[in-house]
């Protein structure tokens, strides 16, 4: 598919609003330059580029502008999730009649279980249940259990000793897009974290939220917007690919969240007032929304959600949204074509690849408003 935009900066108001009944993975689809794939985030961080879709206009900015397009008692939502550096390379020994045989292991972490971590092996067909991956003198990891093309490792240490030897050994995991262009390196051990990373357990990084730093934070609180921190630890599930054809029935992965009393409150006290309440980045908008009663307010939350928003979808809380530029045919692509509008968003990807915006996890920022609220 192919995005047309007769002038750059309007949108038809009246396709604005339009969808496409069908619903096929095809209408996601988007033809993407591979040289638009950001592979180092912009330096400020706030220096990058912005696209406000607002109403029926583009508005080319950058992220600094943000506290103009922001008023006093707006709410912005924070995942203060941490990404742990989950990329592990060890070593598994064997004996031999020739001697003890060591094999390189290439593990990369997906997500807490309750025996240990579930993870991916390199390669995974060598190991055995039982077996033991050294990965240097920090820490070492027994096989508990093989299934389903992934393995779940019981380590020797947990809580901080664990999150101490991982940042020791661990490489930071870059989406597949960026990986697939370049190696991890030191750099991405700041550059893939957002300021206020705070809970460890995410593997993949809220990535509107690294656009942020802190003379944007204050220059957001001079204006008198407000602040709330929720967690979703981002699993590599984001990653996946939908497969189906009628993308009503992909079953979307599952995340561990919580939407502690206080930001719980601190949402529906702005609803009630009147205030816009604005997630930085999709995580924390499938979180608000995954916690949200069908009366529009917010209840404390802590565990699992596997919502998957797609058109159609009625949003409860959310009446903003910065995010990334997203992959073709993503279920996050199928989220933001959700809030604004299918054809809104064909718009203002055409715009944003015509304009050179860089796209995905170190790329440039959107920020968009509800389509029923335009």
């Amino acid at each position: 598919m192919t995005f047309l935009l007769d002038h750059p900066g309007q949108l038809d108001p009246v396709a604005r609003r339009g969808q496409n009944p069908a619903m096929t993975l095809d209408d996601f689809d988007f033809d993407l330059p591979e040289g638009l794939i950001a592979t180092r985030p912009a330096r400020p961080r706030s220096s990058a580029r912005l696209l406000a879709a607002t109403g029926d206009s583009l508005r080319d900015l950058h992220v600094r502008d943000l506290p103009e397009l922001l008023g006093p008692g707006d709410l912005l939502v924070l995942n203060d999730t941490r990404v742990i550096p989950a990329r592990l390379t060890g070593t598994r020994s064997r004996a031999t009649p020739q001697g003890e045989a060591v094999a390189r292991v290439e593990i990369t972490l997906l997500e807490p279980v309750a025996d240990g971590w579930k993870a991916l092996a390199k390669p995974l067909r060598k190991l055995k249940p039982g077996e033991v991956i050294r990965f240097g003198d920090a820490i070492s990891a027994e096989v508990a259990e093989i299934g389903d093309g992934a393995l779940v490792l019981r380590f020797d240490a947990t809580g901080d000793a664990f999150d101490a030897a991982l940042a020791q050994v661990g490489a930071m995991p870059l989406p597949p897009y960026i990986a697939a262009l370049r190696a991890p390196d030191e750099a991405d051990r700041q550059d893939y974290q957002t300021v206020w990373a705070r809970r460890s357990g995410a593997v993949a990084a809220p990535t509107a939220s690294l656009h942020f730093d802190e003379p944007l934070l204050a220059a957001l609180r001079a204006r008198g917007v407000r602040f709330a921190h929720v967690t979703l630890h981002v699993g590599a599930g984001t990653f996946l690919p939908v497969k189906v054809e009628d993308v009503t029935t992909h079953r979307m992965h599952a995340e561990w969240g919580a939407v502690s009393a206080e930001a719980a409150a601190a949402i529906n006290r702005a609803k009630a007032e009147g205030r816009r309440v604005i997630p930085v980045g999709t995580t924390a908008l499938r979180l608000i929304e995954s916690a949200a009663t069908d009366d529009g307010r917010v209840a404390p939350f802590e565990g699992t959600t596997d919502i998957f928003i797609y058109p159609g979808y009625h949003f409860r809380v959310t009446d903003g949204l910065m995010t990334n530029f997203h992959l073709p045919k993503s279920t996050l692509f199928m989220l933001v074509s959700a809030f604004a509008g299918l054809e809104t968003m064909r718009a203002a990807y055409a715009h944003a690849i015509d304009s050179g915006y860089r796209f995905y996890s170190y790329g440039d920022g959107s920020l968009l408003f509800r389509e029923d609220a335009q």
